[in-house]
């Protein structure tokens, strides 16, 4: 008899009977090989997936579980993996107070802190499947003006959080909203996503104004949701806990308003290797 509804599909070892020598179905081979894992979960594997004694279903090919290397260009920026010469001009930036205020990122900034990030961090974030981290530059200077990642990606659900900084010189220019925008018409058109999260500290206007620029719908709150970072009477810095406002973009928000889009879109992009 087929194995009973709710279950997963299960065939013998080769060579073997028996209960105890029943195994998952499908031979995945990977380091994502577990039952809660995103291959298992879809049920791609190397070979044909069986079901009941032995029948082959379907023979599925093996999903991808990263992100291209990737460089992607519109008008006025680039968007490409982080290099050792972005050091200096990074470490600068993430020392801005607004980034110390919203962000995670530890106070103060060393320039050991950006090396980790340029040669660890960042590109483990591509190679580990979790998201991918995307320097901002200008198309004509090739100056770092912030910086956008994709994080806690989702590939059963094709879903992923995106967040972005901006330096402080570069701001009121409208980079960060075209660096996410591009990202995102990558990610959709390109990467075959389905949706792009955005959360944003309450208090954080700048922040919500690129969000409401992108076409990005606001959800709701999660209250309590996040610890920020504000100045004392003394010069420091003390945490401090504030909701989260959750945004979201999906496919058809940006095919509503293609033409009004059309100038923050990507012209182009590279796959890198």
């Amino acid at each position: 008899m087929s194995p009973v509804t709710g279950t997963v599909p299960r065939t013998p070892f080769e060579g073997r009977a028996g209960p105890a020598a029943f195994r998952p179905a499908h031979k995945c081979g990977t380091l994502w090989c577990s039952s809660s894992s995103p291959c298992c979960m879809l049920g791609f594997s190397a070979g044909p997936r069986f079901y009941g004694h032995g029948r082959p279903l379907a023979t599925e090919r093996r999903m991808t579980l990263t992100f291209p290397d990737v460089s992607i260009s519109t008008e006025r920026l680039v968007l490409r993996p982080f290099e050792e010469a972005d050091i200096p001009a990074y470490t600068e930036m993430m020392n801005d107070e607004q980034i110390t205020a919203w962000t995670t990122a530890p106070h103060p900034y060393t320039t050991a802190d950006a090396e980790r990030w340029v040669r660890g961090a960042a590109p483990a974030r591509r190679s580990g499947g979790r998201g991918i981290a995307l320097a901002v530059t200008e198309f004509l200077t090739q100056r770092l003006v912030g910086a956008v990642q994709l994080r806690d990606t989702d590939w059963r659900t094709r879903a992923t959080e995106a967040a972005y900084v901006t330096a402080p010189w570069a701001r009121g220019e409208g980079y960060a909203t075209e660096a996410l925008l591009a990202t995102a018409k990558w990610l959709f058109r390109d990467q075959g996503f389905e949706r792009l999260e955005l959360r944003t500290p309450a208090d954080n206007t700048a922040g919500q104004q690129v969000a409401q620029k992108t076409g990005a719908i606001s959800e709701g709150v999660l209250r309590n949701a996040w610890i920020a970072r504000t100045r004392t009477e003394d010069g420091g810095w003390t945490a401090i806990r504030t909701d989260l406002i959750v945004w979201s973009l999906l496919p058809e928000d940006l095919e509503g308003g293609a033409e009004d889009l059309a100038d923050f879109g990507y012209a182009s992009f590279t796959e890198l290797s």
